[in-house]
């Protein structure tokens, strides 16, 4: 007799099986929000790097944390912030980048609708942050590595080289954020370079080029950050943006600076925090990272808990998983046993990507299609919601081919500050692109 609980969700390519998502639909009704448990470390060498740590924090901008508001009103942020030049960027980053991002996403939303409404809105708040920021004449920039949690789903917004990575309850272990080093990125320095900026490495009199690929002017390694005016506009603030919902078994999160990734890989710094909770894991990690290299640099590191309700120790994970899960792999039917598919509400420990995204051009960032794009007010401008008249709003496709199927006048749109902002991030844009070395003289 034909099953239909055997058939897969093969529309959307996810190979899980019907039974399995119908199943969850029935318990996301009952099952609580996971505890959040989360403990940081540091070992300071510049004193440029700063972190966040809101386990509670409502949904509405300004009103920050607070134990009185109801599970359901409230998120979890966790972020790195990475200074360099100064802690200026960093520390005014660290103060005002959440209340942008949550001033972006419209009002009176479904979970579902806030969920998909978030990744615009952290490509908004990150470049409405760096826009601010310009106005402060300072010099110094920052990276920027961005965790939002709500209920299961986790969302990772970042720029630079600090990075996001989660361990599954299972202990597979997937990366969440993107390396924007000019050495670790070629699309970045085919960006850079059509943009207007050179790269290369220095050249001291005529020799070899030494150090890593630097952007020039200014020198800096990344592509892209917070802040860094003095450096080019092609130095952008857009996010890499990576949305995952984790099952109901949970995870660990480790979200640390490059003075921890420089030291150890991603699995040696799992394989640390063994049977550890979060506040010794993190300890552990910067110890570790110190002990390796030496303390060279700022040295940060936040690991965050996401556990099954009233499960206060990190859940235990099998060995042996090997590799980094870059791209989310969905389970076959024929890995999920009987007991786990009707163990009441269990689920097995599968990983949902629910949106990722890492272009720097805003016409493709802020662009939602419908019904996603009708959540937003049509005349605010996309980045800074600014209230404008129709018809005051320069639309982010006014510069698309007369062949482009997208309609300029459907917006979004953009105040003419912000406008100018997009214009400037985007360069020469010339069609090639080149590396170059940059020869230094000693005096």
């Amino acid at each position: 007799m034909f099953n239909p609980m055997e058939l897969h969700a093969v529309a959307d390519g996810s190979g899980v099986p019907l039974a399995v998502l119908l199943k969850r639909e029935l318990c996301n009704q009952r099952v609580e929000k996971p505890d959040i448990l989360s403990g940081e470390a540091n070992k300071s060498k510049k004193g440029e790097d700063f972190t966040l740590l809101v386990p509670k924090c409502r949904r509405t901008p300004g009103e920050g944390a607070g134990d009185s508001a109801g599970d359901d009103d409230t998120i979890s942020v966790f972020a790195i912030f990475d200074g360099h030049n100064g802690p200026a960027a960093a520390i005014y980053t660290r103060e005002n980048l959440s209340n942008n991002v949550l001033a972006a996403i419209p009002p009176n939303l479904t979970s579902e609708e806030w969920t998909a409404a978030l990744p615009r809105a952290l490509v908004a708040g990150f470049v409405k942050t760096d826009k601010d920021f310009q106005t402060k004449a300072a010099r110094s920039g920052t990276t920027v590595t961005f965790v939002i949690i709500d209920g299961w789903v986790v969302t990772v917004a970042s720029v630079g080289d600090s990075r996001c990575i989660l361990e599954s309850a299972e202990g597979s272990v997937y990366s969440l954020s993107a390396d924007h080093r000019l050495d670790a990125n070629e699309e970045e320095v085919e960006r850079v370079t059509a943009s207007g900026g050179e790269v290369g490495r220095i050249n001291i009199a005529g020799g070899a080029g030494i150090g890593p690929l630097r952007c020039w002017p200014g020198g800096l390694c990344l592509s892209r950050s917070i802040g860094d005016t003095d450096v080019g506009e092609f130095i952008v603030p857009v996010p890499h943006v990576k949305q995952v919902k984790l099952s109901n078994a949970g995870g660990r999160l480790v979200i640390a600076s490059d003075g921890v990734w420089d030291a150890l890989s991603f699995q040696e710094a799992l394989n640390y925090t063994r049977g550890l909770p979060a506040e010794a894991a993190a300890n552990r990690i910067v110890k570790e990272a110190v002990s390796s290299k030496g303390l060279k640099d700022d040295t940060t590191c936040i690991v965050v808990d996401i556990l099954p309700p009233e499960k206060l120790s990190p859940p235990i994970k099998k060995h042996g998983k090997g590799g980094i899960i870059a791209l989310f792999r969905r389970r076959p039917s024929d890995e999920l046993s009987e007991e786990q598919t009707d163990n009441g509400c269990f689920e097995p420990d599968v990983v949902e990507e629910l949106y990722e995204e890492g272009s720097a051009m805003l016409a493709q960032r802020l662009n939602m299609n419908y019904p996603a794009g009708n959540m937003f007010k049509l005349h605010d401008c996309a980045v800074c919601q600014l209230e404008m008249k129709p018809g005051e709003g320069v639309s982010v496709h006014g510069n698309m081919p007369k062949h482009s199927r997208v309609d300029p006048w459907g917006g979004p749109f953009l105040c003419s500050s912000c406008q100018a902002k997009k214009v400037a991030m985007e360069g020469k844009l010339h069609s090639t692109s080149s590396q170059s070395t940059v020869q230094l003289v000693p005096k």
